[in-house]
C-alpha cells in the first residue's frame, strides 16, 4: 500500500485505511481523517510528519498506533509533498468511483469536516486565520457549506455525478489556494497570494 512516498495520494488504498480505523476502534473515516491532515497543512502546521498525528489527536481526538499510525504519518507527508507540488498533482482521499454517489458525497463532506477542523486546531494555536485574505476566508465557508453535502432527491444520477465531480475538482484547488497561502506563502507579499484557477 505504501511503496513510496510518492506525491499523490493513489498510493493509500481508502478501503484499506478504513479498515485500519476499524480495527483501532476510531470512529472516523478516511475522508474525514485526510481532510483533516490537509487542513493543518494548509493553515500552516509544520510538514514534519509527527505534526500530523498530534493534529489528528487534538482536532479529532484520534489516537493512532502500530499500523495506523505508520499509515497517517505517511499519508501527512505524501500530502504535503503534493500540496507542495509545482505540477498540481493534489488530491482528495475518497471512495473509488465504483462506489454509490451517496457514500461518495458522504465521504466529501467528511472530508471537509475534518479539513475544517485541522484548519481551525492550527488556528487556535497560532493564529492561522489572522490575516486571511478575503479570498481565503470565501473558501472556508464554501469548504463550510460543502460539509453539509448531500444528493439532491430530484437530481439524476448524471446530474449528481457531475456535481461530485465539479466539487471535487474545487476542494482540490480550494486546498492548494489556502496551503499557498498560509501554509507555503510566506514568501508572497501580505494580501497577495498566489492564485489558481
Amino acid at each position: 500500500m505504501f511503496d513510496s512516498l510518492s506525491d499523490d495520494n493513489a498510493v493509500f488504498d481508502f478501503d484499506e485505511l478504513a479498515d485500519h480505523l476499524l480495527e483501532q476502534g476510531v470512529d472516523a473515516s478516511p475522508a474525514r481523517l485526510h481532510g483533516c491532515l490537509c487542513g493543518l497543512l494548509c493553515a500552516g502546521a509544520a510538514p514534519e510528519a509527527e505534526r500530523g498525528l498530534d493534529g489528528l489527536a487534538h482536532a479529532l481526538d484520534v489516537n493512532a498506533h502500530g499500523e495506523l499510525a505508520e499509515a497517517l504519518l505517511r499519508l501527512y507527508s505524501v500530502s504535503g509533498a503534493a500540496l507542495a507540488d509545482e505540477e498540481f498533482s493534489f488530491n482528495l482521499l475518497l471512495p473509488d468511483d465504483g462506489v454509490d454517489i451517496d457514500s461518495r458525497t458522504g465521504a466529501l463532506a467528511d472530508w471537509c469536516k475534518g479539513f475544517l477542523a485541522g484548519f481551525a486546531q492550527v488556528a487556535a494555536g497560532g493564529g492561522a486565520a489572522a490575516g486571511l485574505s478575503e479570498d481565503g476566508g470565501e473558501i472556508l465557508r464554501d469548504i463550510g457549506a460543502i460539509a453539509e453535502a448531500a444528493v439532491g432527491e430530484d437530481e439524476s444520477e448524471e446530474e449528481s455525478e457531475s456535481s461530485y465531480t465539479e466539487l471535487v475538482e474545487y476542494l482540490r484547488f480550494a486546498a492548494l489556494n489556502l496551503f499557498l497561502e498560509r501554509g507555503a506563502g510566506g514568501d508572497d507579499a501580505p494580501g497577495a497570494p498566489r492564485a489558481l484557477h
